[in-house]
């Protein structure tokens, strides 16, 4: 078995969980590689992967928005994902929209048993089904999926992301150094720390003679990196940059500070030294991994609740929950710099 189909197209944080999968398969079989079925904002981290041989591109979500228009692109999408006859074809997923893509191609089906999934339908496409426990960790589900699918003994050694980092891009500005990256960004309410605290941090670093390095994403994100170094010389905004670009200053930082978010998990794969901060989600079950990470979680009754709004805040949902407003920019900046 030389190059299978592997099927995996949400998130950034998914996807660099994923890549410890593809080391284990390709120690266990050195002529191992797969064609990636994958996000198309996220490709090049696929890529940075030596067992990756290629990658197939999916821009689903503009496709739901505009069915018609999007037409010509989904052809040749589907085109490319038939292209050739795979001995293996490996949903990582677990969802409807996984497994319709899996059965858009051409081979045998494998993916997580019915007790398993996520999306329970799912398991009805495939031909093999394999039962891996709900309660791991995401990258050591999918560890036992690989192993289990392609047949080789389930490694016990931590898991190893293999990033080729001559892939990564030094940015076309110049940084001077000590830098911290800060992201204070992230996909729920429910995830995100005050902006005082943000603030109170960024004058800490300052006082300790660092520069503050903030990415941007969205509209919204942008503003509020814009808010958090208003009036402090030592906070900067990053210029929209790439994810091999963020990735470059991610090896070049002191440490980093972060949410639950994608890029959190991208500076774990790095080894970058970083504390992570987690309020509505468990970081047993998605938390980034390495002997440089540390997390920071307040044990609240009602925490982890996986949650994208929280029950007990008092105006719509405006300010963050408690189980991270509790959590002290001072406590933050110890845990930084005592891993």
């Amino acid at each position: 078995m030389n190059t299978i189909l592997f099927i995996k197209v949400t998130s950034l944080g998914d996807v660099i969980h994923a890549l410890p999968s593809l080391s284990d398969a390709k120690n266990a079989m050195p002529d191992f590689s797969v064609d990636w079925v994958i996000d198309q904002n996220f490709q090049e981290v696929a890529l940075w992967h030596p067992a990756v041989r290629r990658t197939i591109a999916s821009n689903h979500r503009e496709w739901r928005k505009k069915p018609f228009t999007s037409l010509p692109a989904c052809i040749r999408f589907l085109k490319n994902i038939r292209q050739e006859n795979y001995p293996l074809i490996l949903d990582g997923q677990g969802s409807l929209k996984s497994a319709a893509f899996a059965l858009c191609a051409e081979g045998p089906l494998a993916g997580f048993d019915g007790a398993s999934i996520r999306e329970k339908p799912a398991h009805l496409a495939y031909t093999q089904k394999h039962s891996v426990a709900k309660n791991l960790h995401a990258i050591e589900r999918l560890r036992q999926l690989f192993a289990k699918s392609l047949g080789y003994p389930l490694p016990t050694s931590a898991p190893n992301f293999s990033i080729a980092r001559e892939k990564l891009t030094k940015p076309s500005f110049d940084f001077l150094p000590p830098f911290l990256m800060f992201i204070p960004n992230a996909g729920w309410k429910t995830k995100l720390w005050p902006e005082v605290h943000w603030k109170e941090l960024i004058a800490l670093a300052k006082k300790e003679g660092y520069t503050v390095l903030m990415p941007q994403g969205t509209e919204e994100e942008k503003m509020r990196a814009e808010r958090l170094c208003l009036g402090n010389s030592k906070a900067w905004v990053l210029p929209k940059l790439s994810l091999s670009e963020i990735g470059y200053l991610l090896t070049q930082a002191h440490g980093c500070v972060s949410l639950d978010t994608g890029l959190s998990h991208l500076a774990a794969a790095l080894s970058v030294q970083s504390v992570t901060l987690y309020g509505a989600t468990d970081p047993k079950l998605i938390g980034t991994q390495g002997d440089s990470q540390k997390h920071l979680s307040l044990k609240t009754p009602c925490a982890p609740c996986h949650k994208r709004s929280c029950r007990l805040q008092p105006i719509r949902n405006e300010f963050p929950p408690r189980c991270l407003v509790e959590i002290s920019p001072k406590e933050v900046f110890r845990a930084l710099f005592k891993q």
